[in-house]
This record gives structure tokens, C-alpha cells and sequence, in this order.
């Protein structure tokens, strides 16, 4: 009775027994590696975002010190949002009445939060490389990114998890990707809208 309530149990996560966290080292790295492979071929689609604004990034060198303070607060946003949302799904908590106002309240936490805190990056950038515009680029981005994680960070895990997946083992790749690539395309774009 108690090895079958444990099988629910992790099926219920979208476990299977041998991903427990006790499993042995070797089928536990094993079981990771359909994520790693993921993560890897994202983060490559991610390079070939930057490379398409080699140009801009010529002509301002700033712009390759900054993006990935853009992706990085978009990164560390979306995973918090999606930690609730996994805590949330685990203790069942989300029904589809409850997903619109998550959602709403996620986005409206992420514009508040792009607002306040891109407002502070963009003012640091600008002061720092003497540009207001790259600050404003910087502001614009970081807003926009974070309304981005907030989404993604409801959505990817209720995915993962209304298609039989971890979201706990796959989400945080997803999320990585979209928030990577989405940062330097939309801080690598307004930058070349906006100072070329």
C-alpha cells in the first residue's frame, strides 16, 4: 500500500519512480539529460538571436555589456513565478477559474516590477555610458521582458504539467530560452530602432 500511494505520488508530479531524489547518481544524471540536451540546443537558437545585431553591436559596445542584464532580471523573474506556480499545481491549487487571475496578477506584478526596476537599470545605463537613449532602450527592454517571464512562467509549467511532464525538470529550460532570447532580440532591436 505504501510503495503504491508513493508511485501516486510521484505520478502526481509527473515522476516516475526512478527519479526520485534517493535514485542512484547514474539514473538520475541519465534522466536529466532530455532537459540538457533542450537547454543546449536553446541556448545555440539564443546565439543566433545576438548574431543578427553583430552590426549594432559593433558600432556600440555597451550593447554587449548590458543584454544580458536584460535577460538575466527577465530569467530570475520567471523562475520566481514559476516556483508558485509549481507549489501552486502540487498543491492543487489552480483550477481554470484561478488561472485567468493568476495570470493577470502575474502580469500585472511584471509590469510593475519592469517599471520600477527597468526604470532603475535604464537610469544606471544611461548615466554609466553618458546616453540617454541606451537608457531608455535598457527601460524598455527590461519592461517588456519581465511581462514576457511573468507569462511564460504561468504558462510553460501548466503545460508541462496538463501534457505529463515535470514542469520542476523543464520549465526553468524553457523559461531560460524564452527570456534569453526574447531579452537580446527585444534589447538588441530597440537598440538598432532606436540608436542607429
Amino acid at each position: 500500500i505504501r510503495a503504491a500511494s508513493d508511485s501516486e505520488a510521484l505520478a502526481m508530479a509527473g515522476l516516475r519512480r526512478s527519479e526520485d531524489l534517493f535514485a542512484p547518481v547514474w539514473e538520475a544524471a541519465r534522466n536529466r539529460w532530455p532537459w540538457l540536451f533542450v537547454n543546449l540546443v536553446t541556448a545555440f537558437v539564443a546565439t543566433r538571436v545576438i548574431g543578427f545585431f553583430e552590426g549594432s553591436i559593433q558600432q556600440l559596445v555597451a550593447l554587449a555589456t548590458l543584454m544580458p542584464i536584460v535577460a538575466s532580471v527577465g530569467g530570475n523573474t520567471g523562475n520566481q513565478t514559476i516556483a508558485l506556480v509549481i507549489r501552486a499545481l502540487a498543491l492543487e491549487q489552480i483550477s481554470p477559474a484561478s488561472l485567468a487571475h493568476l495570470l493577470r496578477k502575474e502580469l500585472t506584478v511584471g509590469i510593475v516590477n519592469g517599471l520600477l526596476w527597468g526604470g532603475f537599470a535604464g537610469t544606471l545605463a544611461g548615466l554609466l555610458y553618458g546616453h540617454v537613449w541606451l537608457g531608455a532602450v535598457m527601460t524598455a527592454a527590461v519592461l517588456l521582458n519581465l511581462v514576457i517571464a511573468a507569462t511564460a512562467g504561468v504558462v510553460v509549467p501548466i503545460a508541462l504539467d496538463r501534457m505529463g511532464r515535470d514542469p520542476a525538470q523543464g520549465a526553468s529550460v524553457l523559461l531560460t530560452f524564452i527570456t534569453d532570447s526574447m531579452g537580446f532580440l527585444l534589447f538588441l532591436g530597440l537598440a538598432r530602432l532606436l540608436l542607429f
